[in-house]
Formats: structure tokens, sequence, C-alpha cells
């Protein structure tokens, strides 16, 4: 009887699981005698309980992987709706950005040279030309250069560990994106507005669109605000009373300054948010994703008593000249102030660890 319940499996079951269907077999033997169910019954219940042993089996399985495995089909959606409407979301921008600047230029600009004195006619032409050009210059860059990818062939490069969605080697700071579906050198996230993942090669230029549209923003809401009230009050006056009627232009002209100081102040207390954040991430020589994994240590080894430290924090000062790129004095203004297409610091494969006692990059 035995032979025969070996043969059978054999025919049912693939040779890999051979030697646990023996195990599984010689546990139910001993109760055999007593089990009056048909053979197949048996067999079949036997088999499928492997199956479903062999599906969360494993030593490194936590409720991570739990709720990873639960949620796959909620992130393929999510990513797949993300990947495909990236081209929508960066149109979006575009059309957002440039309708701004039509009304500062068809509207405000009149108003400034007729109204202002020739020193702010000075600072707003400046100041608002240098600002909208740091704004589409690193939003092109954010969303054009690449982020930066693992090497495919195989070499001396070290690794941490296999991506288990790729099967390639990871290097450190290195994370597997679902949208872009390969893994990204010192990936922060994936930016649906740009169309692009957030990595090490364009996480300078995602940062520095981020503050220059937030101080564009800020600065068109403060700017703007004596005459978003007037305007506001002109349309309620209209609407409420029996004022002599305004033309059609003047009306759309009221219009355009309402929408202008309501979309530039919303965006501007949002996207400064999210700049502060990326601010103080960047002071600690943090990613998105790393904040995430270094709170987890910091649990883990406190339970152990110890304390965990970010082996790529170098101190907020060497993290921002880092970040930045800055090696001397000058490159505050030429790499910080104005349009640089300058690459990173390191190539985003292996990266320096506590270099404490000693500045980086000396300034």
């Amino acid at each position: 009887m035995v032979c025969t319940c070996h043969r059978c499996r054999m025919r049912c079951c693939p040779s890999s699981m051979l030697h646990l269907l023996r195990c599984v077999r010689s546990r139910s033997c001993i109760r055999r005698g007593r089990n009056r169910l048909p053979l197949w019954i048996r067999e079949t219940w036997c088999y499928m309980r492997l199956l479903l042993q062999s599906l969360y089996f494993n030593s490194l399985t936590d409720s991570d992987v739990v709720f990873d495995s639960v949620f796959e089909p909620v992130f393929w959606t999510v990513d797949y709706v993300t990947r495909w409407f990236g081209t929508v979301f960066v149109c979006l921008v575009v059309i957002l950005t440039s309708s701004i600047v039509v009304i500062a230029y068809v509207v405000l600009l009149p108003l400034v040279l007729n109204t202002y004195s020739p020193a702010w006619i000075a600072w707003h032409v400046c100041y608002g030309h240098w600002n909208l050009i740091m704004i589409a210059f690193h939003y092109y860059k954010a969303a054009k250069t690449s982020p930066g990818y693992p090497p495919t062939e195989k070499n001396d490069t070290p690794f941490v560990s296999v991506c288990k969605k790729c099967i390639m080697a990871k290097p450190a700071r290195t994370h597997h994106c679902g949208i872009c579906n390969r893994c990204i050198l010192k990936m922060d996230h994936h930016c649906p507005w740009l169309n692009n993942c957030v990595g090490h090669f364009n996480h300078r230029y995602f940062f520095s669109f981020c503050l220059f549209m937030t101080l564009g923003c800020v600065y068109c809401s403060i700017s703007g605000r004596n005459l978003f009230l007037d305007a506001y009050n002109a349309i309620e006056t209209n609407y409420q009373t029996s004022a002599p009627p305004y033309t059609f232009k003047d009306k759309m002209i009221n219009k355009s300054i309402i929408y202008m100081w309501v979309l530039t102040s919303t965006v501007g207390v949002a996207l400064g948010a999210l700049t502060i954040w990326h601010a103080v991430l960047i002071s600690r020589g943090e990613t998105s994703i790393e904040r995430h994994i270094n709170g987890k240590e910091t649990e883990r080894m406190a339970k152990w008593g110890k304390v965990y430290r970010n082996p790529f924090n170098y101190g907020r000062l060497n993290n921002w000249k880092i970040f930045l790129g800055v090696e001397k004095r000058s490159h505050w203004v030429t790499r910080v102030l104005l349009p640089s297409g300058h690459t990173p610091y390191g190539d985003g494969l292996t990266w320096d660890i506590f270099p404490v006692k000693k500045d980086l990059i000396p300034v």
C-alpha cells in the first residue's frame, strides 16, 4: 500500500515536492488505520494542505510580507493608473503654470508699470523673471533627467540585497519602483507630477523645483493680495447693488486676478509643506523611503537597549553641501541661486559611511 501511495504521488505532484509529501504521508500514516475516508480524498486533502502551507511558510515571513501580499492588487491598480496618467499630470502642471504666467504678463504687468515706482518695477520684473526661469529649468530637468539605475551586467559593485521583483543586485539606498518597474538609485519616491522617479541624479532638481515654485506662489499671493481684495469687492458690489455694469474686459480681469490668487495661495501652502518636509529629510541625510526604514530600525534597536544611527547622515551642513553639490563658496551662487546642470556627489552605487571627523566637501 505504501508503494502504491508513493507511485500515485509521483504522478500527481512535481518532483520538487516529493520530500515534503513524504513528510506529510509519514505523519498521516499513523492515523491511517482509523481513517475510513477513501484514499483519493485523503490524498487530495494532503496535497491541498501542502499547497496551502507552501504559500505562507517562509523563515522570513513577517507582517510586512503578509500586508504586501494581501494588498498587492491594490498596489498594482494604483501603479497602473499612475503610470498611464503621468502624462496628464505633467500637462496639468504646464497648463496651470502657463495660465499664471499669462495673467502676470497680460493683467498684472500693465498695472505694475502704471502704478508702481521705478524701484518697485525693477524689483518685480527682475525677481519675477528669475523665479520663472528657475521654476522652468528645474522642472524640465527633474522630469527629463534619469534618476539613476543599478547596472544590469555582472560587475564588482558591492550590493546589500537582491530585488525580489527584478532579481538583480541592489546597491545601498536602492529601491524598486513598481510604476517604473525597475530599481532606482537612492530612490525617494515616484512623482506623478513629473511622470518620473525621484532618485540620485534628479533629486536636487525636484527639490529646487518645489522650493522655487513655493517661492513663486508666495510671491504672487503676497504681492497680489490687494488686487485680489479689490477684484473680489468689485464683483460682489456689482452683484449686490445697482452699480454701473462692468465691461466684459473688466470682469475677465477681476476673475483672472481672483483665479491667480486662489490658485497660488493654495499651491503655496500645500507645496510649501512638502518642501519643508523634504528639507528636514535632507538635513538628516534621509530619503522618504529611508525615513520609514530608519524609524523601524530605531524602534527595533531600542528594544535591545541600543541607539540606531543613520549611516548616511554626515551632519546638517555636510548633508546640504553633498545634496546641492557645493564644493566651494561661489557654488552657493552658481549652483544654487542660478540654473546649473552639474551632477550630484558620487555615483549612487557606493557611499561613504560616517565621515564624522572630516568635511566631505570643505567650503
